[in-house]
C-alpha cells in the first residue's frame, strides 16, 4: 500500500498484482489497475509477468516484489525479467543469503556478527535429545511456502516433550533439514531493532534505524504494530558490513534483538524487500519506494537518513495485542495511551486515500475466519 501511494502521488501509474488475503493495496485510489497474480510455480508466475509486459506494453516498468515468495521468484527469474522490467530486488546469488536463514547465520558468523544459538536435527527424536536450555523456538529456515509454521513465524517449546512434538509437526509440513531450533531471547518489542536501507552494490544510499516497540503476536510477531525511528549505532556497522559482503542491491531490512543477558544485538532476519512498516520511513524523510524507483531507472538518488522520534502504528493489530499485554502486566496502560495519542503515521489510513482503511477490518475478519477454519495461526 505504501509503495502504491508513494508512486501514485507523484503521478506514476501503478498496477497491483495481488495474491492471498491482503488486497488493501489493490483498493487504493492510486492503483491504476489490479489483477490477480497468476500461476503457482515460479516459472508460471515469471511467464505471466512477461506476457503482461508484452500484451500491455509494460516494458521498462519497475517491478516491486512485496512478499517472500515473489521476491524469491523474481530473484530466480532475474535474467528473464530484466529483459522487460526494471528490477528493485537482487538476483538469486545475492538473495539466497537472506532467503535461507542457515546461510544468513553462517554469513553472520564469518563476519563476527552475533546471532541466536541455533541447532539442527534430522528427526523429532534427535531434536528431543539435544542439550538445550528452555524455552526455545522452532522456526523455518525459508519462508517461501505458506503453511502453519511459516504463517506463525515460529512455535515456542517450553520443555523437551513440547520440542519433540513441535519438531515432528514442523517436519510434517516441510523437510526436517529446513526446521531450525533456536534459543528464545528474552524481552519484547522494546528489545527489537531494525536497520533498513536502499543499497547499490552493497553501498547504502538511504538508511533508517528503528525500534519495533510492539508486534503481533507479542512474543515473536508476524508483523510490527508500533515502530519508532531512533539512533542505534550498535546495529549500523554490522548491517553495513553484511550488506557490503554480499553486494546487496535494492531495499532491505535487517532485524536484530538485544539480548538482555549479555547486551549483544543479535541478527534474526534479513528481509530483502519492502517490509510492513516502511511507510514510517516516508514520514521520517526517507521515501524508500520512490528512491528505489529512481535507482532502478539509473537516476540520481540523494543520500538520506531518517529523522529521529517519528512513529508508526497499525491500530487494527496494535490494539488487541496491547490490551492483552496490559492484562498480563507486561505493558503500562498509561504508556500505551501516550503512544496511541501521540503524533504518528497510520499504517493504513490516509485522508487522500480512505478506501483501504474502510476495507481493512472486513478484510482482517475474513482472513481470521479462513485461518481459523484451516487451523492456521491467527
Amino acid at each position: 500500500l505504501a509503495v502504491v501511494r508513494s508512486l501514485g502521488r507523484r503521478g506514476i501509474p501503478v498496477w497491483v498484482l495481488y495474491a492471498g488475503d491482503d488486497v488493501l493495496a489493490a483498493r487504493s485510489r492510486f492503483t491504476s489497475k489490479r489483477l490477480p497474480l497468476e500461476g503457482e510455480r515460479d516459472d508460471e508466475r515469471a511467464r505471466f509477468l512477461l506476457s503482461l509486459a508484452e500484451e500491455h506494453g509494460l516494458e521498462g516498468w519497475t517491478l516491486f516484489p512485496t512478499g517472500d515468495e515473489t521476491v524469491a521468484m523474481v530473484a530466480r527469474a532475474h535474467d528473464q525479467l530484466q529483459e522487460r522490467f526494471l528490477l528493485t530486488s537482487p538476483p538469486w546469488p545475492v538473495l539466497r543469503w537472506a532467503d535461507d536463514k542457515r546461510l544468513t547465520y553462517s554469513l553472520a558468523e564469518s563476519l563476527s556478527i552475533p546471532t541466536p544459538r541455533t541447532w539442527a536435527a534430522a528427526s523429532a527424536a534427535e531434536a528431543g535429545s539435544l542439550p538445550l536450555e528452555f524455552p526455545v523456538i522452532v522456526k523455518p529456515a525459508v519462508k517461501e511456502e505458506l503453511n502453519a509454521l511459516t504463517a506463525a513465524k515460529a512455535w515456542r517449546a517450553g520443555d523437551r516433550d513440547e520440542l519433540t512434538a513441535r519438531f515432528a509437526e514442523a517436519a510434517s509440513l516441510l523437510d526436517a533439514s529446513l526446521v531450525m531450533i533456536q534459543e528464545l531471547i528474552p524481552g519484547g518489542g522494546e528489545t527489537q531493532f531494525s536497520y533498513a536501507a536502499l543499497c547499490d552494490g552493497g553501498r547504502p544510499l538511504a538508511t533508517v534505524v528503528a525500534r519495533r516497540t510492539r508486534q503481533y503476536p507479542a512474543d515473536f510477531g508476524r508483523a510490527s504494530t508500533f515502530v519508532e525511528t531512533i539512533e542505534c549505532p550498535e546495529i549500523v556497522d554490522p548491517s553495513e558490513r553484511l550488506l557490503a559482503e554480499i553486494r546487496f542491491n535494492g531495499l532491505v531490512e535487517l532485524e536484530f534483538k538485544r539480548d538482555p543477558r549479555d547486551g549483544q544485538f543479535k541478527l534474526l532476519d534479513i528481509n530483502p524487500r519492502v517490509w510492513g512498516w516502511h511507510s514510517l520511513c516516508q514520514r521520517a524523510g526517507v521515501d524508500f519506494p520512490y528512491l528505489a524507483f529512481r535507482l532502478a531507472r539509473s537516476e540520481p538518488v540523494p543520500a538520506s537518513r531518517s529523522q529521529i522520534g517519528v512513529s508508526w502504528l497499525r491500530l487494527s493489530t496494535d490494539l488487541p495485542t496491547s490490551l492483552r499485554e496490559i492484562a498480563r502486566g507486561r505493558l503500562s496502560a498509561v504508556g500505551y495511551l501516550r503512544s496511541l495519542f501521540s503524533k504518528h503515521d497510520s499504517a493504513v489510513f490516509a485522508r487522500d486515500d480512505p478506501w483501504p482503511a474502510l476495507l481493512e477490518f472486513p478484510m482482517l475478519a475474513g482472513t481470521f475466519l479462513r485461518r481459523l477454519r484451516r487451523g492456521d495461526a491467527v
